[in-house]
């Protein structure tokens, strides 16, 4: 029971999540450059029910326009690093050999390099924006996806029915189309739904870093970076709540593959964990 209430718990966040960045921008237009320092600072209120930032800004719209840019960045830095990893993962554990060598020590190589430090190598080589954030995730987030779909791979290489289509003349690009690959989806596509909450907190980071978005752009990241001063002033609020739309959605998100990892193959779950 606890692990349904759980589930329908992180189920229900992140479709209030995904319904309000999808609707809100179209309701309530955001103008990134508007200025109100008579309004600025304010706490929670009916008016401003997160208050204002620094410069007077209410702080549940930016807040949302800021979710809504790293759920893009997630979601589509996810699927371009699934893709990614499970194309070099299957062709590591199809071909075998030489060619799953030379493979396995490019992961090896990206992977002796941390994360964060190769992220914001990319994004120095670019103008800040979305793209050069979501190349940043994509080149330090398939690494996982390839090992788990080549460990995979390399297990079902040896079932009775590949064996069988091998033996009747199969080639071995057939066998990785028609038998390998159909096999693996179901555990990169959870790859990818786990991937999404690290790339929004690799998105965050480099924000907050000033190396990600525009300062003026609603970022997360930007909103908690830009109310530092503010909170060492006693001002919480500009901290706090984009801090919260950090961490909530993403452990919804986590939920929801935890759940799906457990009924996938309960057996094997830590195989699956990034």
């Amino acid at each position: 029971m606890g692990d349904r209430v759980r589930a329908g718990v992180s189920a229900a966040v992140t479709a209030a999540v995904v319904l309000a960045v999808l609707a809100v921008p179209f309701a309530v237009p955001l103008d990134e450059q508007a200025v109100d320092l008579a309004a600025k600072l304010q706490p929670p209120s009916w008016a401003h029910p997160f208050g204002t930032d620094e410069v007077g800004r209410d702080l549940l719209l930016r807040s949302i326009y800021g979710l809504r840019v790293s759920l893009f960045v997630g979601v589509a830095a996810a699927l371009a690093a699934t893709v990614i990893g499970t194309a070099v993962g299957a062709a590591a554990g199809a071909l075998g050999g030489w060619a799953d060598r030379v493979l396995m020590r490019i992961v090896d190589l990206f992977s002796s390099v941390p994360h964060l430090l190769l992220g914001i190598f990319v994004v120095t080589m670019f103008r800040p924006g979305v793209w050069p954030v979501v190349a940043s995730v994509v080149v330090t987030h398939w690494l996982s996806t390839a090992r788990i779909v080549r460990a995979e791979v390399l297990s079902l290489r040896s079932r009775p029915y590949v064996d069988a289509a091998v033996s009747g003349g199969a080639s071995r690009w057939r066998v990785t189309v028609r038998h390998l690959l159909p096999a693996v989806l179901p555990q990169a596509g959870l790859a990818a739904v786990l991937m999404i909450p690290h790339a929004i907190w690799h998105e965050s980071a480099l924000s907050f870093l000033g190396l990600g978005l525009p300062t003026h752009q609603a970022s997360l990241g930007n909103m908690v970076q830009s109310a530092r001063g503010s909170l060492l002033a006693g001002d919480w609020w500009p901290t706090l709540f984009p801090g919260l739309f950090i961490i909530v959605p993403t452990l919804a998100v986590a939920g929801l593959a935890g759940a799906w990892r457990e009924r996938l193959n309960p057996r094997r779950r830590s195989e699956l964990t990034l």
